[in-house]
């Protein structure tokens, strides 16, 4: 392990005639370079290591924006997509509201059109059996009164009395 401040602050050096040791002072010296050498070394890498993160943080934070508008883009387009569905669905349904009323319309007109054709021809059928009767009961009426048979007599009569 390297030189701690506690190190410094006790660091005691031996008293010489003339002060303290200079060999002492030196090598204290030295391993104080050599240790906040080392210090400012690890300062400037974990300086370099914390502009690194903070730029892969910047990306991340980047990255995060940009899929929290991707996502607010989805939603927005999800809605729109559902509404306009929903629209069209309204729309399909209103259109087959029409044409299912167009068809029942179309159908009660041809039910009507049968009705009455199938009134006309009914009345159709009633006067020709009315006129069918007619003509039945004339020719009825005329076979009853046998005139008809008494003409043909007249005629032959003339026959006989022309060979009389």
């Amino acid at each position: 392990m390297g030189l701690m401040p506690i190190d410094v602050q006790n660091k005691e050096f031996a008293r010489s005639f003339r002060g303290y040791n200079a060999e002492e002072v030196d090598e204290f010296l030295d391993k104080v370079a050599k240790d906040y050498e080392q210090a400012m070394k690890d300062k400037l890498s974990l300086e370099e290591n914390i502009q690194e993160l903070q730029e892969k943080l910047e990306q991340y934070q980047k990255l995060e924006n940009t899929l929290h508008n991707a996502i607010i883009v989805a939603q927005e387009t999800a809605e729109d997509v559902k509404r306009n569905a929903n629209k069209e669905a309204e729309l399909i349904r209103k259109e087959a509201d029409k044409e299912a009323q167009r068809t029942v319309e179309e159908a009660h007109y041809k039910a009507s059109r049968i009705l009455s054709e199938h009134e006309e021809v009914y009345k159709q059928a009633q006067i020709f059996k009315l006129r069918f009767r007619s003509f039945i009961e004339a020719q009825l009426a005329s076979l009853e009164l046998e005139g008809w048979l008494q003409v043909e007599d007249e005629e032959s009569e003339p026959e006989s009395r022309d060979e009389d």
